[in-house]
């Protein structure tokens, strides 16, 4: 009998800023052949040598060069099938706060960018396991303060 492997080589980084119901997330829209033109969060695969919140960190620089002012982890993890590597991927997920005066400088990888309220964000996002992770993060890190161990170096 065949199994299917289980892999963690990627990250998610829902990037936030505003606080209670002015609370906004950063949506990017897919500019490659994977999932072009789907609005997402920023993604990415970690890099040998890297922890996943470095490369949660690294990925939300390069996708959209912003610098958190702070950055958790969610205790969320995405999970999904991979057809091209043929293995359930598990992806850890972080919030990142965003000054609310930062600028969004985007690469190649995204077309265009939005902030959004939570609930538009829901309706935005294209896959029941984003939306998973969008209702967490809501409970955990808009409707109650995260907890302090959750924060990252």
């Amino acid at each position: 009998m065949a199994e299917l492997p289980i892999r963690c080589t990627m990250i998610s980084v829902i990037a936030l800023r505003g606080s209670g119901a002015r609370t906004r997330m950063l949506l990017v829209r897919r500019a490659s052949r994977h999932l072009d033109g789907l609005w997402s969060y920023v993604a990415g695969h970690v890099e040998t040598g890297e922890t996943a919140w470095q490369a949660a960190r690294r990925e939300l620089a390069e996708e959209t060069g912003l610098v958190p002012l702070e950055l958790y982890a969610t205790s969320f993890c995405e999970q999904f099938y991979d057809v091209g590597a043929n293995c359930i991927q598990v992806v850890p997920a972080f919030v990142a706060r965003i000054a609310a005066e930062a600028q969004v400088r985007l690469n190649g990888e995204h077309s265009a960018f939005r902030w959004v309220t939570l609930a538009r964000a829901a309706d935005e996002l294209p896959f029941g396991s984003q939306r998973d992770l969008l209702a967490h993060v809501r409970r955990e890190f808009v409707e109650r303060a995260p907890q302090p161990v959750l924060r990252m170096p």
